[in-house]
């Protein structure tokens, strides 16, 4: 895993045990409905990761990419499938997305070479 990659894994768990530590019953229930949503239902969590990542692409949130691109990759997604999930939020989010998509890629590449 690269550096990148480790601090942000660490400074997310970071940040997140401070909004909770200080945060609202709001703002700790979004937090849990959001850990939750993920989990297998009618749609495995595998499925839920891709549509994770592609509505974060179209969202053009960095952070969010790449968390559910490690994601993604710990549910055994294969590259195949992270391309076109990928395809799909370029189609629905145009061409604004393309710095996003490169960085998704090469997050994937980066995974994939430590793994």
């Amino acid at each position: 895993m690269t550096d990148r990659i480790r601090r942000f894994r660490e400074e997310r768990e970071r940040l997140n045990q401070h909004v909770l530590s200080r945060g609202t019953l709001g703002m700790r229930r979004f937090f849990a409905l959001d850990h939750q949503v993920y989990k297998d239902g009618a749609l495995d969590a595998r499925t839920k990761e891709l549509l994770g990542l592609a509505t974060s692409t179209v969202l053009r949130c960095d952070d969010c990419i790449l968390y559910h691109m490690l994601r993604c990759t710990e549910e055994g997604v294969t590259d195949e499938e992270i391309t076109e999930a990928l395809e799909i939020a370029l189609v629905v989010g145009g061409s604004i997305v393309i710095p996003h998509l490169r960085r998704a890629i090469d997050h994937l590449g980066q995974i994939r070479e430590r793994a």
